[in-house]
């Protein structure tokens, strides 16, 4: 499976805003966009007190660019989901937010299972994690309303210490998180209004639609 294998924190700096790409890493002082937030590269930093002028275009990408980042997916993978949520009813912009956080990583990491989506695709490829009580391998696979996500029980005494050591987390009023169990079930596909992302998704769709 293709993925990013490069320095997570550059990302967050390149977007101006922390991504969450490391776990418990961006909550403290160690995170490197506390120390530079301004863009990697030779003229990050002096290029960041210049005024200058961004386009459209720019705004668009950039805002395409931090919702891929943040749910860890490639441009192609992105596209397709675009596509996906272009022919379905309703608005094309929460249709997309919708199928990103019905991904098995991001509901993973959502359950307050993972630290991040990052370690949530590990856990996933390890085989760590069950949907419906068998096991998926899949970090992309998507979840409808009524399944249950559950620990494997070889590696529950791991996640268990993990997820009391990070605490009960933000609560989301479409899943239901059982943190004894270790047992997460989807009680409703979210409405825009219930995802937490700080994305504008009308770029995305007007980036898309040029």
């Amino acid at each position: 499976m293709a993925q990013y294998k490069g320095p997570a924190c550059k990302l967050c700096r390149r977007e101006g805003a922390k991504l969450f790409l490391k776990g418990e890493r961006c909550m403290t002082l160690k995170c490197a966009f506390e120390r530079r937030s301004y863009p990697p590269g030779e003229h990050g930093e002096s290029g960041s007190t210049r005024r200058v002028k961004v386009s459209t275009y720019a705004v668009q990408l950039r805002e395409k660019q931090k919702a891929r980042r943040i749910y860890g997916v490639l441009e192609r993978q992105f596209q397709a989901y675009y596509r996906k949520a272009s022919r379905r009813k309703g608005v094309t912009g929460e249709n997309l937010l919708q199928l990103l956080e019905r991904r098995l990583d991001n509901l993973v990491y959502r359950s307050g299972f993972a630290a991040s989506r990052p370690q949530a695709r590990q856990m996933i490829q390890h085989g760590k994690i069950l949907v419906n009580d068998r096991r998926v391998s899949i970090s992309s696979y998507l979840l409808k309303a009524g399944d249950r996500i559950l620990i494997h029980e070889q590696a529950r005494p791991q996640v268990a210490e993990a997820v009391a050591a990070r605490g009960k987390g933000t609560p989301l009023s479409w899943l239901a998180v059982d943190r004894e169990n270790l047992l997460s079930t989807v009680v409703e596909i979210p409405k825009r209004g219930d995802i937490p992302t700080p994305i504008q998704e009308q770029l995305i769709i007007e980036l898309y639609s040029k």
